[in-house]
């Protein structure tokens, strides 16, 4: 796992936790969190649980007597924290004094996060327990309930078990010795008896059912998942939902841990996978585990190894016929000896592991495909299925080593092999052995992948579905999400005059190493793009002679493109043909799209109401907010005659002037940068002024990860780059539009629209 992948994931979690949004007012989760601080906290209330219907009941084989288990000897350090722990529970309720002949003993071990957690050792007693018959949430279910979804939560309640009080009839059961000679019962349910997960399960099941199509429970952990409804965005459609929860945890006195708490990120780990709107990956922490395992030395290491690999199979295609000169050395009465064919198996897996496909959701009112494979080892499937863009994504990767079912002949597997897979895995997939082999011989390069792939040829072709050829262009898709784009050969002189253009043409105005990449990679895309962009930009000698920088100033922002805009002069140039030394900005707060007016030094206030007009109101409309700095042509006269332009009578206050405003500042200070360059021909510098505003407003910004035209037309526009790559920019309109533009505004960090 790339290293800057997995950093990624780690600090976009940590963005989102509920301690860090507790330090941004701004963060339009932070009324919620404060509202409800009694519920998601640091130190929620230690006290005796209320009654909620659910009590932990141990049921023993009938004939079974008292049990005693001696307590252990453990060092002073131990012996004193648990002490300390157990006079904190007395004091809150939830232990009291015992006489019962029953006793266990109790340890302590240390948690993650360096505190202490009580073990007690209820072997004896579980062994003598009739098992809980509770279902346990199946994963798979509660990812599918996910699909569609935008914006999740993901809140881990504190000390679960302990929320759960012991039915009074076996309260001495739980009789724990402690290393200073005491006996102490537990009142509500204790870590280590064997049916407290089903308890635990039983409890938040109930109480959480009526909010199931959002709020996905499994044991101490809530996952609440929302999307866009009914003309609201996910944000508010997700406040809502987590309002809801933490009614329900209120209630019912359920706390949850504030510094675990991951609220309204786009993306969260859930039961060892994370989840996002684009489909499930496997946990990067546990696939960089898997890479970096040595070489086994002995016959338990490779049996341990592929324990957490079988947990990630559904990721990898022919997993089964990757692993078995693994599992063939696990067999009973197998020799030791590691030879070149287990080491090749055990790089596969790595490989194979670390470039795991992002898997789909499932939809079940869609058609399925099923591609089969089956060899003399192994036998395979991969469930398939066409996104709402047609595209055909993988949902899941099956395989195993067949027992009883090596009845295969050749490459076409006999009905046993794949039918059973399909039904053992997929149940919802209808379909006959004759589909299946009908699929496999119209798609026998796709098939071949699960189970007779060397490693060079199953990486090769993995890589390859990558590809697709149209109109005589190759085109190369980084991620299944992005549009395709047009491959390069590797030839140097085209590589550079894509970069010329892309950089140093009138229209790109040499914005820089990140603008440019983001314009490059839009359309094309070669090997090592990014260090080519970046040794470019470096070497370029008109960058070298400009520094780019700006301070940033936070303010409220509207969620609606030109809604709030603010405006402001830039002055110093050297006059042009027509006069003017300086420019009037209009930028747009939401989308960071602007407008440049030319102007003369002596410009009034009912001069730039003229340039509103003709600059922003005739292709936006009129925004409710302006933002400007103290100019004194920033007052009445400028709202006066810009409302006598457009033939009304309604009047409008003064507009709010903070000193200073860093978004206008910031890009006053990138056309000062950018205007430098024409300073061989200082006269024509507002000629200039198109292609500069083109360059802007066609370059992704940093706060919200879109280009400005895009989030205000849906649309990257052709230029003579794009045209080149033979691509082509598709509208989007109508009520798709707006989903669209919701969906978009959403995904973008609230603190970042600020800037």
């Amino acid at each position: 796992m790339d290293e800057d992948v997995l950093e990624g994931f780690t600090k976009q979690r940590a963005t989102r936790l509920g301690s860090e949004i507790l330090k941004n007012p701004e963060d339009p989760v932070y009324p919620l969190v404060k509202e409800y601080s009694d519920v998601v906290s640091k130190h929620p209330p230690s006290q005796l649980p209320p009654d909620r219907g659910v009590r932990h009941e141990i049921d023993l084989v009938p004939g079974t007597k008292y049990y005693v288990t001696r307590q252990w000897s453990l060092p002073r350090e131990r012996c004193e924290v648990i002490y300390a722990l157990f006079a904190e529970k007395a004091n809150s309720g939830m232990v009291w004094e015992s006489k019962t002949p029953h006793s266990t003993p109790t340890f302590c071990v240390r948690k993650p996060n360096g505190k202490w957690r009580l073990v007690h050792a209820y072997n004896k007693i579980n062994n003598a327990t009739v098992p809980a018959q509770t279902r346990i949430p199946r994963k798979n279910v509660l990812l599918n309930n996910m699909s569609g979804c935008t914006l999740y939560s993901a809140l881990d309640l504190v000390d679960g078990y302990y929320q759960i009080l012991m039915r009074e009839s076996d309260i001495p059961l739980t009789a724990v010795s402690t290393p200073s000679g005491m006996l102490w019962e537990r009142l509500v349910m204790s870590q280590g008896l064997s049916n407290a997960p089903a308890s635990s399960n039983r409890l938040i099941t109930q109480l959480f059912r009526p909010l199931r199509t959002f709020a996905q429970t499994y044991f101490d952990d809530i996952f609440v998942h929302s999307r866009t409804e009914d003309g609201q965005t996910a944000m508010e459609v997700h406040l809502k939902h987590l309002r809801r929860v933490f009614e329900v945890m209120r209630a019912n006195k359920l706390y949850a841990n504030i510094d675990k708490c991951v609220l309204a990120a786009v993306e969260i780990k859930v039961l060892g996978c994370f989840v996002s709107r684009v489909g499930v990956c496997a946990d990067p922490e546990k696939v960089k585990a898997i890479a970096a395992w040595p070489t086994p030395r002995s016959q338990k290491d490779p049996r341990k190894w592929l324990g957490l690999d079988n947990y990630l199979h559904k990721y990898s295609a022919g997993y089964a016929e990757l692993a078995r000169p693994l599992s063939d050395l696990l067999k009973k009465d197998a020799d030791w000896v590691w030879e070149r064919q287990h080491q090749d198996a055990f790089d596969s897996i790595k490989a194979s592991l670390q470039q795991a496909s992002v898997l789909a959701f499932p939809d079940e009112y869609k058609a399925f495909s099923v591609v089969c494979d089956a060899s003399d080892y192994a036998i395979g499937c991969a469930v398939l299925q066409r996104d709402d863009e047609g595209r055909e994504r993988i949902i899941s990767f099956q395989s195993r080593q067949p027992s009883a079912e090596l009845a295969f002949n050749g490459i076409t597997p006999t009905p046993l092999g794949p039918e059973a897979l399909c039904e053992l895995h997929c149940p919802r997939v209808l379909a006959n052995c004759h589909q299946f082999t009908a699929f496999i011989a119209a798609n026998g390069e796709v098939a071949l992948i699960f189970s007779r792939n060397t490693t060079s040829a199953l990486n090769s072709r993995r890589h390859a579905q990558r590809y697709e050829l149209a109109d005589g262009l190759l085109y190369y898709r980084v991620d299944p999400r992005d549009p395709p784009r047009v491959v390069v050969p590797n030839d140097e002189d085209l590589e550079y005059d894509i970069l010329l253009e892309a950089h140093d043409a009138p229209i790109s105005d040499h914005l820089g190493r990140e603008k440019t990449y983001q314009m490059v990679s839009q359309t094309f895309w070669w090997p090592r793009m990014d260090k080519w962009v970046a040794h470019y930009v470096k070497t370029c000698e008109t960058c070298q002679r400009v520094t780019f920088s700006a301070p940033l100033q936070i303010l409220p922002v509207t969620a609606d493109c030109w809604k709030s805009m603010s405006l402001d002069f830039v002055f110093g140039l050297p006059a042009d043909d027509r006069g003017n030394t300086g420019i009037l900005v209009f930028v747009c707060r939401l989308s960071k799209m602007v407008h440049l007016a030319p102007v003369r030094d002596k410009v009034t206030g009912k001069q730039a109401a003229q340039l509103c007009l003709d600059s922003v109101f005739r292709y936006h409309g009129l925004p409710e907010t302006i933002v400007s700095d103290r100019d004194s042509r920033f007052t009445g006269a400028f709202w006066d005659t810009l409302f006598q332009l457009l033939g009304t009578m309604s009047t409008m206050s003064t507009a709010d002037h903070p000193q200073t405003d860093g978004q206008t500042e910031r890009v006053n200070r990138v056309l000062e940068d950018t205007l430098s360059i024409c300073a061989e021909a200082p006269r024509s510098w507002s000629d200039q002024l198109p292609m500069v505003e083109f360059a802007l407003n066609n370059a992704a910004h940093a706060s919200t990860g879109f280009t400005p035209f895009y989030l205000n037309a849906l649309r990257h526009p052709q230029m003579p780059l794009t045209l080149r790559g033979g691509t082509d920019a598709s509208i989007v309109s109508g009520e798709e539009a707006r989903k669209v533009f919701s969906s978009l505004v959403s995904d973008i960090e609230p603190e970042s629209l600020q800037r």
